[in-house]
């Protein structure tokens, strides 16, 4: 249980407390966060600048999951560090324009110390439903260290922030049970170390499929990507610096689709027309098809260039697997791999367990995001959600600074009223 000073009328006692109902629910002081990732600890650290008290909830056994049990070696943040940090704390100075995995997670452990953010680890959220009657939302969480014991919190306020990237998503193809080679999630995959030699099937053209056939390269196997729909594949850097940052400052002056153009004109003076290697362009630019869609344009790290030598080649879309070794894809033909990674991604929980509030969509996606003329980050009875905009690290950020703010204003006000109600009491008993 975090322990941070608390305001609301308890000047005696800076710890959050938990207290237990008449309904045998541990009734907690401020809002409950689902989620210790980068988006959890956002919030945790903006509610404490605020000296609002908090309860984090996470399934894992420690900050950040998905980096730390679900991603690959080489892996280092696509964006410069500028356009990665969360609230209130940057990278430190020597820390490279493109960190590392454990560079990230060395500055996520920091940032988790610097605001004494302390997670209740090891709390699987099942459910949470809004009890109009007593206006608090009940959070069932089962520990894992208890046996599967569940516990129920309540509280006025819910801040969702288990993010987009919850649950693999591995789609069912046929045949897969005769399959004689080994077949794994990217979440599994560590390194290309243990695949030198062998025929690897990669099916995803993201930036985690493209950046696992480099590292499959590298180690000396034989990749090869699967790719069923059009990808934007972008230089990382343009004129020296971040593609993406050159991005973000067009969008200030120009329409979405004038910054597509530009964008699409300079890739193609670099890497050359794609489509000629079996990578087709989407109708929509990059930056528009990822506001549509939340698809990411691939940020070349260096795939590109053993795409065009053919060290790594394109197939077609997976239709089934035939047996033994055997791959069959769509247009028909075959071929034979010791293996096939699924990098296709992964997605939100939220529907699972969040059962009122109507801020979610069925596929786990703010509802609100769809209309630009509502707030995406903020649902009805003290509901919020916080790092599932689609905009990274930055949007995460920014939706944490708007929730924790407006969470400190309802708890502010709520102090008021009891210090008000206690002087009433206290004037009318003289």
């Amino acid at each position: 249980m975090q322990e941070q000073a608390a305001g609301a009328g308890n000047s005696s006692s800076p710890r959050q407390e938990e207290r237990e109902s008449s309904g045998g629910c541990c009734l907690v002081r401020g809002p409950i966060i689902v989620g210790a990732g980068p988006s959890g600890l956002a919030v945790a650290a903006t509610l404490s600048r605020h000296a609002v008290p908090f309860t984090v909830l996470e399934r894992s056994d420690g900050i950040a999951d998905l980096w730390t049990n679900r991603t690959y070696d080489r892996l280092r943040l696509h964006l410069p560090k500028v356009f990665c940090e969360l609230p209130h704390v940057g990278f430190p100075a020597d820390c490279p324009t493109y960190p590392t995995k454990h560079d990230f997670l060395r500055y996520l452990r920091s940032y988790a110390a610097r605001f004494a953010v302390s997670p209740l680890f090891g709390r699987t959220v099942t459910r949470a439903r809004f009890d109009a009657t007593a206006s608090l939302w009940r959070v069932t969480a089962v520990s894992a260290a208890d046996g599967g014991r569940a516990t129920e919190y309540a509280s006025p306020w819910l801040v969702v922030a288990s993010g987009e990237n919850a649950e693999v998503v591995e789609p069912k193809v046929k045949g897969r049970e005769r399959f004689a080679g080994e077949v794994l999630h990217s979440s599994a995959y560590r390194s290309g170390e243990r695949f030198k030699g062998m025929r690897v099937l990669v099916v995803g053209c993201g930036n985690s499929g493209m950046e696992m056939c480099l590292d499959l390269c590298e180690h000396g196997a034989m990749p090869f990507m699967s790719v069923r729909s059009g990808v934007h594949v972008l230089p990382r850097e343009m004129f020296g610096t971040s593609t993406f940052g050159i991005a973000m400052k067009l969008l200030k002056w120009l329409p979405i689709k004038l910054v597509d153009r530009f964008l699409l004109l300079v890739a193609k003076m670099v890497l050359g027309d794609t489509e000629r290697h079996g990578l087709r362009r989407p109708k929509l630019g990059p930056l528009e098809i990822k506001n549509v869609t939340g698809k990411s344009p691939v940020l070349d790290v260096g795939a590109w260039s053993l795409i065009k030598s053919g060290n790594i080649r394109i197939v077609p879309e997976v239709e089934s697997f035939t047996g033994g070794s055997g791959v069959r894809f769509v247009d028909g033909s075959e071929m034979s791999f010791d293996a096939v990674i699924f990098a296709t991604g992964y997605r939100s929980n939220v529907p699972s367990w969040l059962k009122d509030g109507d801020l979610f969509t069925e596929d786990g996606k703010p509802r609100a995001a769809q209309e630009p003329s509502s707030s995406s980050w903020r649902g009805p009875n003290g509901l919020y959600c916080v790092g599932f905009s689609g905009r990274g690290l930055l949007g995460a950020g920014a939706d944490a600074l708007r929730a924790a703010a407006d969470i400190a204003g309802r708890w502010q006000a709520m102090a008021a009223a009891a210090a008000g109600g206690a002087s009433k009491i206290s004037s009318s008993s003289v």
